[in-house]
């Protein structure tokens, strides 16, 4: 599984990770493992997970953290979660 994250800011990437894993673990804990990852590379806390969040991820493999994800405040506008390959 790989999965994309990026933080973008007034639609402007500012960086960005793609975390591999192929281990036998279940999706879910990749996808749990994968972003917490990416947060610590980033330096950030790990984003709460809303419904808008769920829902967004279970319809298209892809969602956005912002501001009210997150229990620190953030220097851009959002971070997102995109499954690039399964």
């Amino acid at each position: 599984m790989r999965i994309w994250f990026k933080e973008w800011e007034d639609s402007h990437m500012l960086r960005d990770l793609v975390v591999c894993d192929d281990g036998e673990d279940t999706r879910t804990h990749k996808i749990f493992q994968a972003l917490e990852q990416a947060c610590n590379t980033f330096d950030l806390s790990v984003p709460i997970w809303l419904d808008v969040n769920i829902n967004e991820f279970k319809r298209h493999a892809k969602t956005r953290f912002t501001a009210d994800n997150f229990v620190d405040g953030i220097e851009f506008d959002y971070l997102e979660m995109q499954v690039i390959e399964e």
